[in-house]
């Protein structure tokens, strides 16, 4: 099971750098990642890199996928993962995130081992023991 598959909004590609969350919004309170550095609200990075880092992962979503649909169907693709529990604030979100199950197969931009998503995201990016 994929918990936080958007993780937190992130991977819908339409966060920014320049993000302002309210008070009361959980991503408020690890925004650059001093809280905890593995797992959780952006994973020990600051927004800004998280926010890049993302970004780098756009161009490998099929053409007519929006990236979180892309990011979902990327966990779906995982053998180990049966189902993804991704969050949405409003039904338009909920629809979305359920076209990802309709969508064919992506393991070819998705595995780990992609050149793509290697160049992408290397462990250089990262912080922390992971």
């Amino acid at each position: 099971m994929a918990r936080l598959a958007l993780a937190s909004g992130l991977l819908t590609g339409k966060l920014t750098q320049d993000a302002v969350f309210a008070p009361n919004d959980h991503r408020t309170f690890n925004r650059d990642g001093q809280r905890f550095n593995v797992g959780g609200t952006f994973a020990g990075l600051p927004l800004e890199k998280d926010v890049e880092l993302a970004d780098a992962l756009k161009p490998l979503a099929p053409e007519g996928m929006t990236m979180a649909q892309f990011a979902l169907r990327c966990c779906l693709d995982h053998e180990a993962v049966t189902t993804v529990i991704p969050g949405a604030q409003r039904p338009a979100q909920v629809r979305e995130n359920a076209r990802a199950s309709a969508s064919p197969p992506s393991r070819r931009y998705c595995t780990a081992g992609s050149s793509a998503s290697t160049a992408t995201i290397s462990p250089r990016s990262i912080r922390g023991a992971y």
